[in-house]
């Protein structure tokens, strides 16, 4: 569906990286562009000192949204972090207008094939694999969406053949046409529900990433979630899967810690490790696939494509303690996959809980040596783990639980921090927090190589 926006008014409520785009490509389009932002205005100066684009036609009233900015508007964008209860979402609708997300906007202009992908967890991961799996076939692809390049932006970029989407339960709640020729769902579990209200709503919002599919477009589920395979049988088009074990025709499984087709074909062993990278590696196999992706392209792809930041990675050793960054683990769902493989874990949780139950990480306890606390939810995990014969202590800073944590942990331990939660409580976001923590984690361990490791026990 195409956009005809010339002339028209338009509303860009929210003036981050999503705002930001949205504001550029409806410029290009030939929009009035009125954007509207919580935060006062020398919050909002890039590098160069500028608060906007220096064109007429565009105008940024920062320090809060009122409702005569909306005065004479045609259209709403809205940026992933405004709620659906916010003021300015009610005056939209006592107005009648219509309110697009980004992607929505980028969707109206696409003029190339896409595969787009949802789930709680995984989501960059698998689509910047499926994008790389593209460009190992000769495609001219790029990744897209919620992974920091605004799908409205590439939906203009000249050159392209296809296009990686990832997309948050935000922007599919407003979208009216995303049409990926591929759907993935990653898997569902609690999470911002805050912004959504409940689990239903949530998984509403995921479902759409396959409400304009149809004949001859496919949807791929996960078969080991049973919440996001339910959601996947009700798809309106072929629906294909990515399993743990030997796949069925068609699917993509993972057997003894390889990726293996349908046909029985290998197509790899993952540079990662743990159940969540291997299970996205599958999903972007599958989804290549039904994008007609050769086998050799994906082969090539997984066995190069190495984890990407704050998803694990193995960021310093103090003796024999192990240091991992899993700083975008920001739900329980995430958090318990992040300890699935580990014994003798201190784990550093805590920050915004974004309304989600907390308790289901209680399940971990076996795995763990402790429990470092921080944020604003650190008093309910020292609820959770208190008669659990967890140790729990609350640190004030990342500097604090990274040294606590480590005089936690037993020979052989790992300390990870797996939060749990949204970061913004302490940190610009999860990348500020994990580089934080492995800066924290690096101090430890050169201390320890010039005055040699702290005397531990062995954890029974």
């Amino acid at each position: 569906m195409s956009a005809n926006l010339r002339g028209q008014m338009v509303v860009v409520v929210g003036y981050g990286v999503s705002g930001r785009a949205a504001a550029e490509v409806l410029l290009a389009e030939g929009a009035l562009v009125r954007a509207t932002e919580a935060r006062p205005l020398e919050a909002l100066a890039t590098p160069d000192g500028a608060s906007g684009p220096a064109d007429a036609r565009f105008e940024l009233l920062a320090g809060g949204h009122r409702p005569e900015h909306l005065d004479g508007a045609s259209l709403v964008v809205v940026s992933p972090g405004v709620p659906q209860a916010s003021p300015v979402m009610a005056w939209a609708r006592e107005r009648a207008l219509p309110v697009w997300s980004e992607l929505e906007l980028g969707a109206r202009l696409c003029r190339v094939p896409y595969v787009g992908v949802t789930g709680t967890n995984g989501k960059t991961t698998t689509t910047e694999m499926v994008a790389a799996m593209m460009r190992a076939a000769g495609v001219v692809a790029r990744a897209c969406g919620n992974v920091g390049y605004p799908f409205s932006l590439a939906a203009r970029e000249e050159g392209l053949d296809a296009l990686a989407v990832e997309a948050s339960s935000f922007q599919l709640a407003f979208q009216e046409s995303f049409h990926p020729e591929v759907s993935v769902l990653l898997n569902v579990a609690p999470d911002h529900l805050d912004w959504h209200g409940t689990l239903e709503a949530y998984a509403a919002a995921k479902a759409m990433i396959y409400a304009h599919q149809g004949a001859g477009d496919i949807h791929i589920g996960n078969r080991d979630d049973p919440t996001a395979a339910g959601i996947s049988e009700q798809a309106p088009c072929e629906t294909r899967w990515f399993r743990w074990g030997s796949p069925g025709e068609g699917d993509v499984g993972v057997v003894d810690g390889r990726v293996v087709a349908g046909d029985g074909t290998l197509l790899g062993k993952p540079l990662g490790s743990g159940r969540a990278f291997l299970s996205n590696t599958a999903a972007a196999a599958a989804a290549a696939s039904a994008f007609g992706v050769p086998q050799q392209a994906m082969r090539d792809t997984i066995g190069s494509f190495a984890p990407l930041p704050h998803r694990g990675a193995v960021v310093a050793k103090a003796g024999s303690v192990r240091f991992v960054d899993d700083s975008k683990a920001t739900n329980p769902h995430a958090a318990l996959a992040a300890l699935e493989s580990l014994t003798d874990a201190v784990l550093i949780a805590g920050g915004q809980a974004k309304g989600v139950d907390l308790s289901p990480l209680a399940s971990a306890a076996p795995k763990l040596a402790a429990v470092v606390a921080i944020g604003e939810s650190a008093p309910a995990l020292v609820r959770i783990f208190e008669g659990l014969s967890v140790p729990v202590t609350v640190a004030a800073t990342m500097e604090e639980a990274v040294e606590s944590a480590y005089r936690s942990a037993p020979r052989r331990g790992t300390v990870i921090l797996a939060p749990a939660c949204a970061s913004q409580d302490m940190f610009r976001d999860y990348r500020e927090r994990g580089d934080r923590f492995a800066a924290a984690a690096r101090a430890v361990a050169a201390r320890a190589r010039r005055s040699g490791p702290i005397r531990r026990r062995s954890h029974a």
